[in-house]
């Protein structure tokens, strides 16, 4: 009888965790586009100002292939911004090797250069990293990155644009 019950009680929760993650999901999709950016353009003005692949990054919060962006080994000193605004986001002197294929950074430039909301998307919470001015997508931040913050914003090369110093 226990054996019944455990298992009616795992099929049930089975059931009640199906029902939620698409709730769950759709929480996540649009926090970012309903905040009141500075910066506002149509989908046509960002797909004609865009390249397709920034585009997809930056308004559609897809991810870029990991080692395929050349900011990932950029090594000279400078500023990252927001490939959509130009918006100042990293500097280079927070940029460290994460080995995970995209650029990673343990801080932004200052605290209103980035907004973050809970992503979703795959079925549990991520902090979802965007740009403060325009809110583009740029990546996720996790707490598994070096002293002195122990974050790790992981950011999808193609999001940004760098200036050397």
């Amino acid at each position: 009888m226990s054996k019944c019950n455990t298992s009616r009680r795992h099929i049930l929760a089975g059931f009640a965790v199906s029902a939620a993650l698409p709730v769950l999901a759709a929480c996540g999709v649009s926090q970012a586009q309903a905040k009141n950016f500075p910066v506002k353009l149509t989908n046509a003005q960002w797909r004609k100002k865009l390249t397709a692949a920034e585009y997809r990054v930056l308004r559609e919060a897809a991810t870029e292939r990991p080692f395929s962006s050349p900011l990932d080994n950029e090594k000279r000193r400078g500023t990252f911004v927001c490939a959509g605004c130009g918006n100042q986001l990293y500097s280079s002197l927070t940029k460290f090797d994460s080995k995970s294929g995209w650029p990673s950074f343990y801080a932004a430039v200052d605290k209103s250069a980035v907004a973050t909301t809970t992503d979703y998307k795959i079925g549990y919470p991520r902090t979802e990293v965007h740009c403060a001015n325009c809110g583009g997508h740029l990546g996720h931040i996790f707490s598994d990155g070096p002293k002195p913050t122990g974050k790790r914003h992981c950011i999808n090369g193609v999001a940004m644009d760098f200036k050397p110093a």
